[in-house]
């Protein structure tokens, strides 16, 4: 990994916090409960070959010296049960279009414009704080569907959420059929893709806090 990326990711790591997820108190408990993150659909596109590389940088293909086409994107977050636990060891998987809006998956019509650069999908796993972070670009739209990530999430070797998140104030995003079905829980899927502090290049961060309904691993 280049010093560069070490940077970028320390400065966008060390600001995370899990301020601003949506809090509700259940009738009977003592301690207010952050809300699960709801799930939504995988999709056909999850990729039916991986590719050879599957780190957390999606921008650089195994040793090729061209970056992917889109503006750069520092997506972070944290995993953690309801209780605001940390969750560390949870596989984060995500996957999504590239600039062109065409899926790795050989299955996607639009398979033949694929940037050969953008390697498509990445995972991490999240360290002791339950943390996570990926570098990618910004999703675009395609026919159909306003700009999204695919995420999924492992935890003790288990698939426990397949979700989506949205990029929030993008005006396509009161059309798109699956963000509706999401209800008043669309707060919890729409994510701020905002300047990157210092970055004279334009860069772009994106936080995306995970919410398990999950039982935490054994501190001890």
């Amino acid at each position: 990994m280049d010093k560069n990326l070490n940077y970028s990711r320390r400065q966008v790591l060390g600001g995370m916090t899990i301020g601003g997820l949506a809090l509700f108190t259940a009738p009977g408990l003592l301690a207010e409960l952050l809300e699960v993150t709801p799930a939504q659909a995988e999709g056909p596109f999850y990729p039916n070959k991986l590719p050879l590389d599957t780190d957390n940088d999606l921008l650089i293909l195994n040793d090729k010296l061209t970056a992917a086409v889109g503006k750069v994107t520092h997506l972070h977050g944290k995993v953690t049960d309801v209780k605001g636990n940390p969750l560390r060891n949870a596989l984060v998987e995500i996957w999504q279009v590239d600039n062109n809006g065409a899926y790795l998956h050989t299955g996607d019509p639009r398979h033949e414009k694929l940037d050969k650069n953008f390697q498509g999908y990445g995972r991490f796993s999240t360290n002791m704080k339950g943390e996570y972070y990926f570098r990618t670009i910004k999703p675009v739209s395609y026919p159909g569907r306003t700009p999204h990530i695919h995420v999924m999430v492992s935890y003790k070797g288990k698939k426990v959420l397949t979700t989506q998140l949205y990029v929030n104030g993008e005006e396509s995003n009161k059309r798109d059929g699956l963000l509706r079905r999401a209800g008043d829980k669309q707060n919890l899927l729409l994510v701020d893709f905002l300047p990157l502090k210092n970055s004279k290049a334009g860069e772009l961060t994106a936080e995306f806090n995970i919410i398990l309904g999950v039982t935490p691993e054994d501190p001890h």
